[in-house]
Parts: C-alpha cells; structure tokens; sequence
C-alpha cells in the first residue's frame, strides 16, 4: 500500500545516478542493459531513443501508473509513476543499480552524485504562484510586497537546499515547481496544469570504500522518509491540499 498516494493527484519515486565518466552507448551493451529489466518487469516494453545516446525504455503511460528508465551519456535514471506501494519502486531503482556495476561499467569511483527524487503533483486550474503564497505563505522579510495595490505573483517557487554533515555530501532538498504563465496571468485564462512538490535526498562523490550504491540509496531512502513524515507532509503538502479544495 502506498501510504503517499492519497497526498496528491500524482506521485512518483525516482533515482538518478550521475557519474564522471560517460556511460557505454554502444547498442550490444545498452540493449543487454533494457533486456535485463525487462527480463524483470515484463511490461517494460517501449524502448526509444529521444536523442543521440539518450536512450528510454518504459511501460505504458496510458494505465496511470507505470514504470520508466533511461540511459543519458552520464546519467542513468530509474522512475516509477504511482506505484501502488512505496516498495516496488524502490525495487526496480535497486535493480537497476544492481545492474549498472555489469551492464555499464559503473565505479564505485564514477559515482559523481546519486539521487533519490520523491515527487507530487497536484492539478490546479489558476495561478499557482498565488496558491503557493496562500498555501504556504511567504517569507516575513518580503511578505510586505505583496500589500503592493494591484501586484500579481508571476513567480513564486520556494526553496530550501540543506547539508546533513560537515562535508556537504549529503544534502536534501525541497522545492515546489509552479507552471502559470504571465500570458495566462495577464489573460485570466488557467488551463488545468500540475504544480510540484520535489524532495530530494542527494549524495555527492564517490562511494565510502566497500559501500555498494544499494547501501547508499538505503541511506537516502531514510533521509527521504524522515523529511517527508517529520517536515514536509504536515507543512508543505497537506496545506497545498487544503487550499486547492477550498478554492
């Protein structure tokens, strides 16, 4: 059960890993690459390139929930859409981390910064940069502009990027990513778009000596679920919930 599906329209988990060296983009090593996940998740059977060694290989989007993954020259990035428990996500992100020590010749040395991404959108006819200011509020310091007669917020995506050691090598971040146009702000004319919620749990740098990327993705999965139990869900995400209900 995916005790997080109920707090927006959409919510997905992804893992991205950023290495120093370019991936092998050969097609032998990036098909075996596709066949392997596949061998594990059967419905992953869209298998495209968007550009020159950028490579995907997906489910059906059209079932609401569905599974992705894509092999960039440095980046390879594992995705699922609604899962239907927390678990299967991060399976999948685990097997393809498995995965890319033998399939791409991943390092342990390569790892630039592994990421893991929890993401919520929420459907929202108007100006998201207003719902955001109502939502959640804006700073004291400039909370006084928006008393202004006559002023629009045009943007408004707050931010907030912290260290959890000394060394600045992991770090978490919470962001919100709004969609309005000012021609829309200026028309009054909103088509419903999708307003997110981004928490990030990041790891800068190669990994420690005899640590695997499991363990360091099991260690961002912890920071990850306590920003979003202790912080975010009461402060960020249930708040955005109200007040798109209330409108």
């Amino acid at each position: 059960m995916n005790r997080y599906a109920s707090l927006s329209d959409d919510f997905y988990v992804n893992v991205n890993l950023s290495t120093e060296m370019e991936l092998p983009s050969s097609r032998d090593v990036v098909l075996h690459f596709a066949e392997q996940m596949q061998k594990r998740y059967p419905e992953m059977r869209n298998f495209y390139a968007r550009d020159r060694n950028d490579f995907v290989l997906e489910e059906d989007k059209d079932k609401g929930s569905y599974r992705w993954c894509s092999i960039e020259p440095r980046r390879l990035s594992s995705g699922h859409v609604n899962p239907e428990s927390i678990e299967d996500a991060m399976e999948q992100h685990r097997q393809a981390l498995e995965l890319a020590p033998y399939e791409l010749s991943v390092s342990p040395l390569d790892c630039e910064a592994l990421d893991l991404l929890w993401g919520f959108d929420f459907n929202y006819r108007g100006n998201h940069n207003q719902l955001v200011a109502e939502a959640l509020g804006v700073c004291p310091a400039l909370d006084r502009l928006t008393t202004i007669p006559g002023v629009s917020f045009v943007q408004n995506e707050p931010t907030i990027t912290l260290a959890l050691d000394d060394e600045c090598r992991t770090q978490c971040r919470v962001g919100v990513e709004t969609r309005t146009t000012p021609y829309q702000i200026r028309t009054g004319e909103f088509q419903e778009e999708q307003l997110s919620v981004y928490v990030t749990a990041r790891r800068y740098g190669s990994l420690d000596p005899g640590q695997s990327l499991i363990d360091a993705l099991s260690g961002l999965t912890k920071v990850a679920y306590e920003l979003l139990d202790n912080y975010v869900i009461e402060s960020v995400l249930e708040p955005l919930a109200r007040t798109i209900a209330m409108d």
